[in-house]
């Protein structure tokens, strides 16, 4: 699959682009701020429905305009898709594909798969169990439309149960019965989240682990380790053990939204113990990872977006991800960075075909 052709109109800091993309390797170059980043969270906008850095669209429009549109043409098994969306201030974000609205954003993710590796991705090692979260749950979304439905069911009822929590507390008293309603939903839907994420990190690990031996040269001891309450007991009897925390707390204390994703090197936790290098050649790890995992899963191979990923590498792992990406299994990429002359001499070494373009104010 690969992306063909890309406009832009008043989105983040562009007026207007039009650009034309190579099938193979598109690398961006120019100084900070100039917009690479840009073009590729707009790629990634037409995938996702959303953008990878900030999901608020009324922060993606230009300062001082209304609204902001990005269409794109994609080639996919030998057809086209035409995707648009766009936002104006004080109404919903439209999606469409070949012209047609979606009614429902979520009913696009899947159909044209995107991984994008950032300096952003950090956050993945520095912030809470969220993001990490997120990032499960985004990649098993990408190939199953029930666990999406099942996680924002289980979302929804989530919040009813805090909710009522509060409802109790404010109003000093308590329904064991009413509770127990939103109990069976939690633990009907959390059920199934939390066996098709054991599912999914069976299968993802060792992709992950593999691509990590390969960046690394085998250097290191890395693992990941998922933590839940669920290993140990079931979420209807996890909420009846912690029904009297949370009506104190007057939030759900337990569940798989508390699930976790555990960073580790040479048996310790990555964020403390791993140096800038091993802690980017992990995050490069994950996402080539989940490469491998969407192109499985969808039978498309994904558009790869590689946003500044050159610092901070030193040469040998600079020279294997380049390894890495210009295998057979790769076919459209993007790379952005602010000196065009160290792009250029990184992928004149892969023997492929590229297109330079280079952004100025």
């Amino acid at each position: 699959m690969n992306i063909k052709q890309l406009s832009l109109l008043n989105y983040k800091n562009f007026d207007s682009l039009e650009l034309e993309f190579s099938a193979s390797i598109n690398c961006i170059a120019g100084a900070n701020g100039i917009g690479k980043t840009t073009v590729l969270d707009a790629i990634y906008h037409l995938s996702y429905g959303k953008g990878y850095f900030n999901p608020l669209s009324t922060q993606n429009i230009k300062h001082g305009e209304e609204l902001f549109l990005i269409e794109g043409q994609f080639e996919k098994n030998g057809s086209t898709e035409k995707i648009s969306c766009g936002f104006k201030k004080g109404a919903k974000k439209i999606l469409k594909r070949n012209g047609k609205l979606y009614d429902r954003i979520t009913e696009h993710i899947g159909l044209l798969p995107v991984v994008m590796i950032s300096p952003a991705d950090r956050d993945l090692i520095s912030e809470g169990s969220d993001v990490r979260r997120k990032f499960i749950d985004g990649n098993i979304s990408q190939a199953d439309s029930t666990y999406l439905e099942n996680l924002l069911a289980y979302q929804r009822v989530l919040s009813q149960r805090n909710a009522l929590l509060k409802f109790f507390a404010a109003n000093h008293t308590f329904d064991a019965e009413n509770l127990a309603i939103y109990d069976e939903q939690l633990h009907f839907y959390g059920s199934s989240i939390y066996e098709k994420r054991q599912a999914f990190l069976t299968e993802f690990t060792p992709l992950f682990l593999e691509q990590y031996r390969i960046i690394s040269g085998e250097k290191e001891n890395i693992a990941l380790e998922y933590h839940s309450g669920l290993h140990q007991k079931n979420t209807l009897e996890l909420l009846q053990e912690n029904q009297a925390k949370d009506r104190a707390l007057q939030y759900t204390s337990v569940g798989i939204h508390k699930d976790d994703l555990r960073f580790e090197i040479e048996g310790y936790p990555m964020k403390k113990f791993g140096s800038q290098g091993q802690q980017k050649s992990f995050l490069i790890a994950l996402k080539l990872a989940q490469f491998q995992f969407l192109r499985t899963q969808s039978g498309t191979t994904p558009i790869l977006l590689l946003d500044d990923v050159f610092d901070k590498l030193d040469e040998n792992r600079v020279a294997q991800l380049v390894k890495l990406v210009k295998g057979e299994e790769y076919e459209q990429i993007f790379i952005t960075d602010t000196h065009p002359e160290r792009t250029e001499e990184i992928v004149k070494a892969t023997g492929e075909g590229y297109k330079m373009f280079t952004l100025s104010s």
